[in-house]
């Protein structure tokens, strides 16, 4: 069945949604991005357009694939076209408001009946957004990692109305047409790499704010001294802030325990706008 999966849908077209789009299309599959309005969809092309290009750069693509892989997307600012799609990733905003409805939009929108909807939520409850739809059991959480075209792993997350055939469908369609490495979770904020990640950059963040050490000095504790490639508050930055504080928002919601809860500082930089990478400016300067 995953290898009758040819038409992909990706809902959202920032760094995520892009990511997705690009493996999607870099394996050959028909695959259409839709964006909130017209100037946001010529806006993820040229995100797509762009990383296509680094790739090509750094010797990792063949020019004429890289062709071919554009070739394959659509940028559209209308939602109804979905209506053809066999699998659609939602990669919008972090916010259950805004991701509910765009599911809720989908099971209207989506005509076969045997279509997957799946989420790459890094930490809300997969259920929730399936229960905004008819079909629960064919909701499936399917979250990729930043940046998606470089890093191999998806986690399939299953709720307690996701058929197992869902599943398998997808597990089999990140592992044998994207050629992704595929762990499996249940419905639990967090999910298995943020569950055990976020605690750690929370960690780290506190470090800072006391005054323990600067953030140049943790990081590079945690890269030399652990052999980690990216110490925690460079990685929050790649993350971006903003999302670290709704992952850590969602974990203490569901456990309330206290390392997950956000350190004011982070919630600060979060209402300044220095999120990190994407600003210029986070924890360090960019």
């Amino acid at each position: 069945m995953s290898g009758g999966i040819r038409r992909v849908g990706v809902v959202g077209g920032g760094q995520m949604g892009a990511g997705i789009a690009e493996v999607c299309a870099r394996a050959g599959l028909d695959t259409v991005v839709c964006e909130a309005d017209a100037m946001a969809a010529r806006a993820a092309r040229e995100r797509v357009a762009a990383s296509l290009e680094r790739a090509v750069r750094r010797g990792k693509l063949d020019p004429a694939a890289a062709k071919d892989a554009l070739a394959r997307l659509t940028f559209t600012g209308t939602l109804e076209d979905m209506a053809d799609r066999q699998l659609v990733v939602e990669a919008v905003i972090e916010n259950p408001g805004a991701k509910t409805e765009v599911f809720a939009a989908l099971d209207k929108i989506v005509q076969d009946p045997a279509a997957v909807l799946a989420t790459n939520t890094s930490s809300l409850p997969v259920m929730r957004l399936g229960m905004a739809t008819s079909r629960a059991d064919r909701v499936v959480g399917l979250h990729f990692f930043n940046p998606v075209p470089v890093l191999p792993l998806v986690e399939v997350v299953s709720t307690l109305h996701t058929a197992p055939r869902t599943v398998a469908v997808v597990a089999d369609f990140a592992d044998d047409t994207l050629g992704k490495t595929v762990v499996h979770s249940r419905d639990r904020a967090g999910f298995v790499v943020n569950a055990l990640l976020v605690p750690y950059l929370l960690a780290g963040i506190r470090m800072a704010e006391s005054g323990f050490a600067t953030a140049t000095d943790i990081d590079t504790a945690m890269e030399l001294g652990c052999a980690h490639p990216m110490g925690p508050l460079k990685l929050a930055d790649l993350i971006g802030l903003d999302t670290v504080a709704a992952i850590a928002e969602a974990l203490y919601e569901e456990f309330k325990e206290p390392l997950h809860a956000t350190p004011p500082l982070l919630r600060r930089m979060v209402e300044a706008g220095l999120l990190g990478r994407k600003t210029g400016r986070g924890f360090h300067v960019y």
